[in-house]
């Protein structure tokens, strides 16, 4: 249910705390960028390339649809995702991910594909209002789009020398790795002497949502200096999304999720 601004007002009672939408304006997709920039840059200390000051950018930026979170209280955007979808990464010399991985199998799947990046939430919205938020416009467009299959990388903080990396990594491997036929090979792996960590290590929230949503991951994670992370390639079969999930964001049965011209049957789910 969503939040409502108070008041006693009752239409101003009724006021959605959030307002999801895509940028239709440059300006729009340079807010995104400036809360881009505040969380990767100056939160989490990425190395940033940009010739616009205080602007998290790349080529890819010009080719991607900019999904937006405002708080209609302030009308500030506090959480964006970019999308790019298999037709568009043609005309921008391929998906962002084929910089990290080789990802020819999954350039093989029949049906559309669909890269979400780039996701960020501002510090003091990180709760579930925002995330619900965000994803309920995500899924609300694979719907609209008929996507077969989501595809991106989701990262895992890497400023220890990849040992968080490495542990979240044992996990995965145990319930949530696609077949053999369906992987990638990152083109900068994680060091091969990395650290032993003790004890339980905290998946980070984007992967945790990910994984909840039915995802598998597609092989070892790449490592990223730049954004001190390491990446892992995850693969959503839209035909695989919770039921619960789907319900719960577009008030819809799952089954009525449409399908793209080419599909196969769903990719089995390790459990």
């Amino acid at each position: 249910m969503p939040e409502t601004m108070p008041g006693n007002d009752p239409e101003v009672a009724a006021t959605p705390r959030f307002a999801v939408e895509m940028a239709s304006t440059r300006a729009a997709v340079a807010e995104a960028q400036r809360l881009r920039y505040h969380v990767f840059a100056e939160e989490l200390g990425a190395t940033v390339h940009t010739e616009q000051p205080g602007h998290e950018c790349d080529t890819y930026d010009a080719f991607c649809r900019h999904l937006l979170v405002r708080d209609t209280q302030s009308a500030e955007v506090v959480a964006c995702s970019r999308i790019l979808d298999g037709e568009t990464a043609a005309t921008a010399g391929g998906f962002y991910s084929e910089s990290e991985f080789h990802m020819h199998a999954i350039r093989r799947l029949p049906g559309r594909l669909m890269e979400l990046g780039r996701t960020c939430v501002a510090p003091g919205y990180r709760g579930g209002a925002t995330i619900a938020a965000l994803w309920s416009g995500l899924a609300r467009h694979i719907v609209e789009e008929a996507y077969d299959y989501l595809i991106g990388c989701a990262s895992i903080p890497a400023t220890d020398g990849g040992a968080e990396a490495a542990a979240i990594m044992q996990r995965l491997r145990r319930r949530h790795m696609t077949p053999d036929g369906l992987r990638v090979q990152p083109r900068t792996p994680l060091p091969a002497n990395v650290r032993h960590l003790t004890g339980s290590v905290r998946m980070p929230a984007l992967l945790r949502t990910y994984l909840a949503l039915g995802a598998q991951v597609c092989g070892e994670p790449c490592w990223d200096p730049e954004f001190r992370v390491a990446d892992v390639f995850i693969l959503v079969d839209t035909r695989s999304l919770s039921a619960r999930y789907v319900r719960h964001f577009l008030r819809v049965d799952a089954t009525a999720i449409p399908r793209g011209a080419n599909a196969e049957p769903a990719l089995h789910t390790r459990s």
